[in-house]
């Protein structure tokens, strides 16, 4: 792949799958994308509980529905975005402009940024609520391993988008033009 700007090769070639699978922000995307499903779907799966004697469900952490609900929603939202982004990045190789390019890739960064926020602000307040939860809310301790499972997600997302909006973060390999040689 030549050099192009922001990253990418020049506009126009043929989408090859090969090479955008090898990319490490491909793959932090698709890795952002598990652990969304991760987060949503142990919350959804195991996240609330009913007893015999209640009628009704309770979410795991403390008794708060608010809690549940954050989690399922920003994960949701999560796995959404990633693929709209995987979606842009099986486009990008076409997009022409240098300015197109350039919204792109600060979209990317701003997102990256937001998401991280967001996790982090989910992993706070689950392990919040999942500290300060009853034990005899559940003395059957169903459904423990993935109230901690959306919680040690929640964290593993939070430095994943940390890393992966950022200059700091994997940066795309740049071959030497064959002409500068």
């Amino acid at each position: 792949m030549e050099g192009g700007a922001y990253g990418a090769g020049k506009a126009g070639g043929a989408f090859d799958p090969h090479t955008l699978v090898r990319q490490p922000h491909t793959i932090l995307r698709v890795v952002s994308w598990v652990f969304s499903i991760v987060v949503f779907g142990s919350i959804v799966n195991e996240g609330y509980l009913n007893t015999p004697s209640e009628g009704e469900e309770f979410c795991i952490y403390n008794r708060n529905p608010n809690a549940c609900s954050y989690g399922v929603t920003v994960g949701v939202l999560a796995f959404l975005t990633c693929l709209l982004y995987l979606a842009l990045d099986v486009y990008f190789p076409q997009i022409s402009s240098v300015k197109d390019r350039k919204k792109a890739v600060l979209s990317d960064i701003g997102v990256s940024a937001f998401w991280a926020f967001l996790w982090f602000v989910g992993f706070c307040y689950l392990a919040n609520q999942w500290q300060v939860s009853k034990p005899k809310d559940n003395p059957l301790n169903e459904g423990t391993d993935a109230a901690r499972a959306a919680i040690a997600f929640s964290f593993f997302s939070t430095a994943q988008c940390s890393c992966s909006g950022t200059p700091w973060g994997p940066q795309p390999v740049r071959r030497p033009d064959s002409a500068a040689s």
